[in-house]
């Protein structure tokens, strides 16, 4: 069943009480910091996807500011950005992150299963340690030129589609599974659901004329690089877009809302075998726990992203948010465990359908 915004919202509120006494121990940093309480700096890196540098800019300035008034300690934050999945790989690879701020659970579970992050990880923070969350919609061009309102409008002649790859990025991943929702649920009576999905995504992918590794990439070609006449956009990405070139007479942007969408949820956790290493457990555990409270959930909400608890984002902030129809993955697909193998996996759905049609997008 497809839940409204305002649906997730009062699931989320449940969480009020442990949020407020997490943002309390933000702010007064927790009887641990003695650990770290003689070191005279600090340095963290937080190893995030694509479309989070602007947010993580701002906050990271925020969490150095508090930690240095509650300890007095200097802390130096570097943030790493790319394609959510590559970014996964990379920590297994040997990147030192110290925390981990991904586009969605499974490429965390991914770290889990590497033995870099602890088993269980999702409980430690609320709402499945997801901070905040977003979805997939349109971009189009100024005045909407190939008349797009709603998914069935991408494979009108002449549309070309500009989204990440979906093996690579997990914005990718999100726009995959928010099309097979809507063409699931809009499958005539009588017609196999997952069948009247995979013939609608694979023709989908004919349209695509970009395919980037992550959504940062994907957003630069069709704003920057002129690519395609839509976007399938993190929300967040959208918004962005409208302020860098929404008032330019020729060249802006215009959202697009579509009938149905899926409820994004980027994940965050800390990466145990790293911190236990580096002595940075104190630290990394407050800089996520920071995201929860109201400096970082203002903040979440200032950068795009919908906030766990909407009343502490400024109204301007809040107001911009689409009322829409969104599924989940649990819902929709049975929870990563199933939706990953299923579909993004080696031999799974992506494969089968990217190997139906040839390179995508395809060669002159």
């Amino acid at each position: 069943m497809a839940t409204t915004r305002n649906e997730a919202t009062g699931k989320i509120r449940a969480w009020g009480g442990l949020i407020l006494r997490l943002s309390i121990m933000v702010l007064l940093i927790g009887a641990a910091l003695w650990v770290v309480a003689d070191t005279p700096s600090r340095a963290l890196i937080n190893v995030s996807y694509d479309p989070t540098r602007e947010f993580y800019a701002d906050f990271d300035a925020a969490f150095t500011a508090a930690w240095k008034r509650e300890t007095g300690q200097t802390v130096v934050i570097r943030s790493l950005h790319g394609g959510s999945g590559a970014q996964a790989d990379s920590v297994i690879a040997g990147e030192e992150a110290d925390v981990v701020t991904l586009a969605l659970a499974q490429d965390i579970d991914t770290l889990s299963a590497a033995g870099l992050v602890a088993k269980g990880w999702q409980a430690r923070l609320p709402y499945d340690s997801s901070p905040y969350t977003s979805t997939i919609v349109f971009l189009v061009r100024k005045g909407n030129p190939k008349a797009i309102t709603d998914w069935d409008d991408l494979l009108r002649p002449g549309v070309g589609v500009v989204t990440a790859n979906p093996k690579t990025s997990g914005g990718g991943r999100w726009a995959f599974l928010a099309a097979w929702a809507w063409a699931a649920r809009a499958a005539a009576n009588g017609e196999d659901p997952d069948r009247a999905a995979e013939a609608y995504v694979s023709a989908l992918y004919r349209h695509v004329v970009a395919l980037d590794d992550g959504a940062r990439g994907a957003t630069l070609s069709f704003t920057e690089g002129g690519l395609g006449d839509v976007l399938l956009a993190w929300e967040n990405e959208a918004f962005l877009a409208l302020e860098e070139h929404g008032d330019e007479a020729e060249g802006g942007f215009e959202i697009v809302v579509p009938s149905l969408s899926i409820l994004a949820q980027p994940t965050v956790a800390v990466v145990d075998r790293n911190v236990d290493r580096h002595e940075t457990r104190p630290l990394a555990e407050a800089y996520l726990a920071y995201l929860y409270s109201p400096d970082g959930q203002r903040l979440a909400a200032r950068h795009h992203y919908r906030p766990l608890r909407p009343e502490q984002a400024d109204w301007d902030d809040r107001a911009r948010f689409a009322s829409l129809r969104l599924v989940t993955v649990g819902e929709a697909f049975g929870g990563w465990k199933v939706a990953q193998p299923r579909f993004f996996d080696e031999g799974g759905v992506f494969d089968r359908i990217h190997a139906a049609i040839g390179p995508i997008p395809p060669k002159e």
